[in-house]
């Protein structure tokens, strides 16, 4: 699992790519799925370029339209369980800490706890 702390105003894409930065040169990951704002030509390619499946649902404004594997976007589900379980956490829910760094720290604690159970 790879956690990187963005600030409240921005979006979503700018986090992916240091995301996926992380990744090591010899990953297991097969697919990466994700919902409709990730939907990109640039996201795409990257995950193509670390030879990850993109399984992402395409945007309504796209041109061309997109396939992707419904049954594997259902796995999705349980990601969006695991945020939640994590967000059961007050500390977490409400962002206490004002220093970035240690709100990550008992992010990656609490996710231990979680992912663990």
């Amino acid at each position: 699992m790879s956690l990187v702390l963005t600030g409240g105003e921005r979006r979503d894409m700018p986090g992916f790519d240091l995301v996926c930065d992380q990744l090591p040169a010899d990953n297991a990951l097969e697919a990466a799925v994700m919902d409709k704002g990730y939907d990109s030509n640039h996201m795409r390619e990257r995950l193509q370029a670390h030879d990850i499946t993109p399984v992402i649902p395409p945007k309504r404004s796209r041109k061309e339209a997109l396939e992707y594997e419904r049954d594997t976007y259902k796995l999705r589900e349980k990601v969006e369980r695991c945020f939640n379980r994590i967000k059961q956490f007050r500390r977490i829910a409400t962002r206490y800490d004002k220093l970035g760094h240690i709100f990550l720290a008992f992010i990656h604690l609490v996710a231990s706890c979680v992912i663990v159970t």
